[in-house]
């Protein structure tokens, strides 16, 4: 056999060998720790600016509904659940008043999540209808929807349906009332 075959089949030859060496070699693994910190955000809200009724007196007892929507944000990660209370002065026009009863909330709010984000929606424990409190100087405010706790995570919007009684025999003008929001962490 002439040395360039020779040299060709040794080569080969070593190749191969070579090759099973590597094959045969135990691949290497390493185990590594991974971290995510995710630090705790914020309870906020937006609560409505206004809120405002609007009747036609036509002899008979009525009720006029509105909608107001409170955007809340529980960024804190905590789970703790949150509630809003309520509260506020009567609604008065001079020297005439509507009832400390007069405004009434009779179902929970809708609850959705607020666009492009997942949320966990509150589970409210309020029973519903739902008086606000009034007198001359507001009361001791009263929840009036909450989040139990592992609810309400995330951004969403609840949107309350109000109602005004409006008794027959109600003066007209233009009554005023002041009502107080407020957010508080816990169900």
């Amino acid at each position: 056999m002439p040395t360039f075959q020779r040299l060709a089949v040794v080569g080969a030859g070593l190749m191969a060998v070579a090759a099973a060496a590597m094959i045969a070699l135990p691949a290497t693994a390493f185990a590594i720790s991974g971290t995510a910190t995710i630090t705790a955000g914020t309870l906020t809200f937006v609560a409505p600016a206004s809120v405002a009724f609007a009747a036609t007196l036509s002899g008979v007892d009525q009720s006029v509904t509105t909608t107001q929507t409170f955007d809340v944000h529980d960024a804190t990660g905590s789970g703790a659940g949150w509630n809003i209370t309520a509260t506020s002065t009567t609604f008065t026009s001079g020297s005439h008043t509507l009832a400390t009863t007069a405004v009434t909330e009779a179902v929970a709010p809708a609850d959705t999540c607020d666009a492009s984000t997942t949320c966990t929606l509150a589970t409210t424990t309020v029973t519903y209808p739902y008086t606000l409190p009034a007198a001359t100087t507001a009361p001791t405010a009263t929840k009036i929807f909450n989040a139990s706790a592992n609810t309400g995570l995330g951004d969403q919007s609840a949107v309350s349906t109000m109602a005004l009684d409006v008794p027959a025999s109600t003066t007209a003008g233009t009554y005023t009332s002041t009502w107080t929001y407020s957010l508080v962490s816990a169900p």
